[in-house]
């Protein structure tokens, strides 16, 4: 890309405030804390908190009820905005000052309304009878779902007390063990000879030559890599002890039986689904390790190891200019609607997106919600297939956030396990309009990469579930060294990748790696269940697609206002028996069937 010719967008936030250091600004954040203050005081007024006798269900309930519901999914909406408007400054100059002493300013604030949460969680709990609320309210028969959850959760609170003092220590207890693995993690730099000379680099660039077409560089920036996470992990293992420790804490004194049922419950999902999704995804490891094999052979290797995951196969020789991505990608999304075409255009001529690589910005990609149904797109756009694909998932999120538009602030919490339904769909709707035009090499380094995508969410997510559910089991005993969390990585490896890599080429330090071991429980099987599920409905709308269309764009509005079974059912759909996952696994078999015919 020529930068001279070619400016990538940066999006505009000015339509939300003029900017961090404006009056509005100022303004928009001040009345947030006094509504919040407010708020409280509310709170405090009808008693908003674990009652000791049980609430009826009457009339004067159901007014305060609603009075509360209302102004807290009003004031969840005003704070989640000023956050997403700090943050868009943050992710885009990491050293931007005034907005990191905002967010921190800011954070304390959404502390406060976190623990008003749990309060309100506790008082729905305290209630006799929260049907009759929902037969006797309009507005919590429209929160009914969430009202249930809160009902559930609220058997799972500890004291009041108990439960403010964690939030309280929720800055230097678990989040600051987060941010002390962020600060290790994103220091690190490893020395590396490239091109003859010896240079020292961030371990993020010396981690992106997994993707470098020479052998020999991959496997000498794996050997330097690994080596960089043995000097460093010790901290790395203090971080990853303390926060399993404190969840298992939390999840005993809570009630629950384990941290996977608190993660369940999260996601709106069951231990049911969950085993026919797993058996589903280890029955079709065959077919991955039959992928690796190809693969193999079109690097020209006996067997993979682990730095040849990301080798890349095939090239591209076309060139995809934002202009022409944006362009592709409004011609084959208007094939689908012309509302999605719709919220693309927007995207891409209102300001939205943030498309230029720079310093000091987040790498990566995201889609944040803004306010109703507007959204900012983050990319690092690359002017390759890849760059365009990434685009059209991150349009697809924003077209998840359009369809809830009218959701209150309650009803718009999406599990992880729904969160990715429409961008993995979008990204499929533009994949296969590249794939009818592209020539072989191009076809194979489109499905190659499409195939390290669903290797990662199935088999690598596999190999992360089984880490997890091990390291929770002995992390009730004791404390567990490097050496045991390097041991139980590569157990679940082998268990996982089998026949398919090279078992004296695995990475014993994936544990460090990714940051999901230190954030959300179980921040693994999600994935797996998200990607799968939206391939299973891209299939219903290749079989059906007016019968589809009809009720997809109220699946979208609903994913934080039923189980993921429920919203399923919709589709003639039951994800509690794994033969929908192996109907889902089946269209990556027949991207396996292509990768094989391209590689004889």
């Amino acid at each position: 890309m020529n930068p001279a010719t070619t400016q990538l967008p940066h999006w505009d936030m000015s339509t939300v405030y003029p900017g961090l250091d404006s009056a509005e600004f100022q303004a928009g954040l001040e009345d947030g804390i006094q509504a919040l203050d407010k708020l409280v005081a509310q709170f405090d007024k009808h008693g908003i908190m674990l009652r000791e006798l049980p609430l009826e269900a009457n009339t004067e309930t159901s007014v305060i009820f609603e009075e509360i519901l209302a102004k807290f999914n009003a004031l969840g909406a005003q704070l989640h905005t000023l956050e997403a408007y700090v943050y868009s400054f943050i992710s885009t100059n990491s050293r931007n000052e005034t907005a990191q002493a905002c967010l921190s300013h800011l954070q304390q604030e959404l502390i406060r309304f976190s623990q008003l949460s749990t309060r309100f969680t506790a008082w729905i709990g305290s209630l006799a009878d929260v049907e009759g609320l929902i037969d006797n309210s309009k507005l919590a028969a429209e929160h009914a779902f969430a009202l249930r959850k809160a009902a559930i959760q609220a058997q799972h609170l500890m004291s009041p007390a108990e439960e403010a003092l964690t939030s309280d220590l929720r800055l230097t207890g678990g989040s600051a063990w987060v941010k002390l693995y962020s600060n290790v993690t994103s220091q690190i730099n490893v020395s590396l000879e490239l091109e003859g000379e010896e240079q020292t680099l961030p371990l993020t660039a010396v981690r992106n030559l997994a993707y470098d077409p020479d052998r020999d560089v991959r496997r000498r920036a794996y050997n330097a890599e690994l080596a960089a996470w043995e000097a460093n992990a010790l901290p790395i293992a203090a971080a990853l002890n303390s926060i399993k420790g404190e969840m298992l804490a939390l999840s005993k004194r809570r009630g629950w039986e384990t941290p996977l049922d608190v993660a369940l419950f999260n996601n709106n999902i069951d231990r049911q689904t969950l085993d026919a999704m797993l058996t589903a995804s280890r029955e079709f490891f065959p077919e991955l390790r039959r992928y690796l094999k190809i693969k193999a052979r079109g690097l020209g290797v006996s067997k993979l190891a682990w730095y040849d995951l990301f080798a890349p196969l095939g090239k591209s020789e076309e060139q995809w200019e934002f202009a022409e991505a944006q362009q592709f990608i409004l011609t084959h999304f208007a094939s689908y609607s012309e509302p999605l075409a719709a919220l693309a255009h927007r995207a891409f001529t209102a300001g939205w997106i943030d498309a230029e690589p720079r310093a000091g910005k987040e790498g990566g990609a995201f889609c944040m919600w803004l306010r109703q149904g507007e959204s900012r797109i983050l990319a690092n756009y690359q002017p390759a297939y890849s760059g365009m694909g990434t685009l059209a998932h991150e349009l697809g999120h924003a077209y998840h956030n359009l369809r809830r538009a009218e959701c209150s602030y309650t009803q718009r919490s999406t599990p992880m396990t729904l969160a990715e339904t429409a961008s993995t769909f979008c990204e499929t709707i533009v994949r296969e309009a590249a794939l009818e035009k592209a020539n072989r090499q191009e076809q194979l380094a489109i499905i190659e990469a499409s195939l390290q995508d669903s290797l990662q969410v199935t088999m690598d997510i596999t190999s992360r579930f089984i880490f997890e559910q091990e390291v929770f089991a002995r992390r009730q005993e004791r404390e567990l060294s490097t050496a045991e969390f390097c041991q139980i990585m590569l157990e679940a490896q082998r268990a996982t990748y089998g026949e398919g890599l090279d078992t004296e080429f695995l990475h014993p330090y994936m544990w460090a790696v990714k940051s999901h071991y230190y954030g959300s429980t179980f921040y693994n099987f999600p994935y797996m269940f998200g990607q799968l599920f939206s391939l299973g409905l891209y299939a219903r709308y290749q079989a059906d697609p007016d019968t589809f269309k009809a009720s997809y764009d109220d699946l979208l509005a609903s994913t934080g206002m039923a189980e993921a079974a429920e919203l399923a059912a919709r589709f003639d759909i039951d994800i509690r028996t794994p033969a929908f996952w192996v109907a889902s696994l089946g269209i990556i078999k027949e991207d396996i069937d292509r990768l094989a015919a391209l590689i004889p």
